[in-house]
């Protein structure tokens, strides 16, 4: 007979990376259900409950709060997600969110690489060659296409309306 393999709080926390305080506040607020206990009253944690920690742990990184999550954590692990068409939609809703940051961090990150490579060059340039450049800069920027994303990071003073 194979037996299940269970986890104290230490390493359910130190398993999911979730601090054991966090887990404690999980089921205090119903997203995790109470543990089992020992006879000495220590948690037990099963597969599942871990499987759990960590789906909270997912869902959190992206943003979405414990309330939010709340639907998604009371359908069991094993039903047909067909039977939750709302919570389905939901949820690629939230994962196409995700994918919009992450596309408009990407171009920040770009846009910061392209400054550090601009600037790599200039700490060799003598200061004639560093205002040429400020110059030729100066001049190629009315023409320079500017993103949404970086007039987002980096806005402009906007001229009010005249009527």
């Amino acid at each position: 007979m194979k037996t299940e393999t269970t986890f104290t709080i230490r390493q359910a926390a130190q398993y999911t990376g979730i601090s054991e305080d966090n887990i404690r506040y999980y089921e205090k607020i119903s997203l995790l259900p109470r543990a089992e206990r020992k006879e000495n009253g220590h948690r037990i944690y099963r597969e599942q409950d871990v499987q759990t920690i960590q789906f909270i742990s997912c869902l959190k990184r992206t943003g979405m709060s414990l309330e939010e999550m709340r639907p998604f954590l009371h359908v069991s692990a094993n039903r047909d997600p067909a039977e939750y068409p709302e919570l389905v939609e939901r949820l690629r809703n939230h994962r196409d969110h995700i994918r919009e940051q992450i596309a408009s961090l990407q171009k920040v990150a770009d846009f910061v690489d392209q400054k550090l490579e601009e600037g790599k060059y200039l700490k060799s340039f003598t200061p004639e060659q560093r205002k040429e450049c400020a110059d030729r800069e100066a001049a190629e920027s009315s023409e320079k296409f500017i993103s949404s994303v970086q007039m987002n990071y980096f806005p402009t003073p906007v001229k009010a309306a005249t009527k």
